[in-house]
C-alpha cells in the first residue's frame, strides 16, 4: 500500500493574516488561493515538496455544527487548543529569530527537550500552535 500525507489542515479567522504568515515569515508557497472575503481557502506548502500541503480553512463551516460549537472552537482557537502542526528544520535558531521578528506569539525558544530533540513552539495569527523540531 502507498499511502503519503498530502494534506492538513488549519483553521483562520483572517485570510491575510495566514497568507503573510505562512507566505512571508515561514517561506511556504501559495498553491492555491480560493473564495473571498474571510470565506478564503489557502493552500501553501514548502518550496521543494510539492506533494506535501497546508489548507488554511476557515474555521466551523459544516451546517451541522451549533452556533455554540462555533463559539466553542473560536475560543479553543484563541486559546491555542484547537489546531497544531509540527514542523521540522536543519536552522532552528534561524528559523525562530525569523518568526520573533515579525512579532509572532512565542510559546517556546529553543529548547533541548528532555525527550532528545530541540524544538520552538510560536502561534500563528489565528491562534494555532507551531512547534519546529531541529532535524539533526
Amino acid at each position: 500500500m502507498d499511502i503519503r500525507i498530502h494534506t492538513t489542515v488549519l483553521p483562520h479567522d483572517d485570510p491575510e493574516a495566514a497568507l503573510t504568515f505562512y507566505r512571508d515569515v515561514l517561506g511556504f508557497e501559495v498553491r492555491k488561493d480560493v473564495g473571498q472575503g474571510k470565506m478564503r481557502w489557502i493552500t501553501v506548502g514548502p518550496v521543494g515538496q510539492p506533494d506535501t500541503s497546508l489548507l488554511l480553512a476557515p474555521p466551523a463551516l459544516d451546517p451541522g455544527i451549533t452556533d455554540a460549537e462555533r463559539r466553542t472552537v473560536t475560543e479553543m482557537m484563541a486559546k491555542g487548543t484547537y489546531g497544531w502542526i509540527l514542523l521540522a528544520t536543519e536552522d532552528l535558531d534561524g528559523t525562530f529569530e525569523k518568526v520573533r521578528a515579525h512579532d509572532a506569539e512565542i510559546v517556546q525558544e529553543p529548547t533541548e527537550q528532555p525527550y532528545g530533540i530541540r524544538d520552538c513552539a510560536f502561534r500563528d495569527p489565528a491562534g494555532n500552535q507551531i512547534r519546529v523540531q531541529e532535524l539533526r
